[in-house]
């Protein structure tokens, strides 16, 4: 793999005296899916919320393309174009979907407004039949639809969903997914997607990690991890939709 993107090196993060990630390595390439699947509580969004800062690293290293971010304030890790879409949505309830999405477009890009409303609206029509409606009497789906058009207005480099089908029904799940791999095909977005839902995200995946108690303990690419006997008994038996 070539330089990577975002790479985490031996990362260790605390809950109170509760350590949540035991030294984690991962790479993630410019223009490629990574999925991050594992239980429940193994870690994941633990994981993604440390590389946003929040908690900071106490051990190890975060560098995107190059720098150092280990340190960085949130808000600073934000303006390199890193965009998380967090776990349970977390839209403005009492905001309209065009308010929400005003939220999520910088300032100083402003100017693209209306071309990013467009694109987003175009992934995500739903949306667009929608913009005066308050964000929270949407469905779980549109309110997940939401979410993602939000993160995306910051025009990200780097794109990190957590558990974006989590709650949703299939139907709605597969249309989350077929956006996911839109973006990445039509405009070669880098994403980091954390998972329960280990089928869809494999097969999505360029690559894989599995966490387990906030340890690497596999990686491969996506069709490699679904090929493996454990993989399938853990985490896919009973979990295609």
């Amino acid at each position: 793999m070539s330089v990577p993107l975002l790479s985490v090196s031996g990362v260790k993060s605390f809950y109170g005296s509760i350590m949540a990630l035991k030294g984690v390595d991962i790479e993630i390439a410019e223009g490629e899916i990574v999925s991050l699947i594992g239980a429940n509580g193994a870690g994941k969004s633990t994981l993604m919320m440390t590389i946003s800062g929040n908690p900071r690293a106490r051990e190890g290293r975060i560098t995107f393309a190059g720098q150092d971010i280990t340190r960085l304030e949130t808000h600073e890790i934000a303006r390199l174009r890193i965009a998380q879409s967090p776990e349970g949505r977390r839209i403005f309830p009492r905001m309209t979907v065009l308010e929400n999405l005003q939220m999520g477009a910088e300032i100083d890009r402003a100017r693209h407004f209306e071309e990013d409303l467009a694109r987003v609206t175009k992934l995500f029509p739903r949306l667009r039949e929608r913009l005066t409606q308050r964000g929270g009497t949407l469905s779980g789906g549109e309110q997940q639809m939401l979410a993602i058009a939000r993160a995306l207005m910051s025009r990200p480099r780097l794109l990190m969903l957590d558990e974006p089908s989590l709650g949703l029904a299939p139907i709605i799940v597969r249309q989350i997914f077929d956006a996911i791999r839109e973006l990445n095909r039509r405009e070669g977005m880098t994403i980091f997607l954390v998972e329960q839902n280990a089928y869809h995200a494999l097969r999505l995946a360029h690559r894989g990690y599995v966490m387990v108690n906030g340890v690497i303990t596999m990686q491969g690419t996506g069709h490699e991890l679904l090929e493996r006997p454990e993989i399938r008994a853990a985490y896919l038996e009973g979990g295609r939709h």
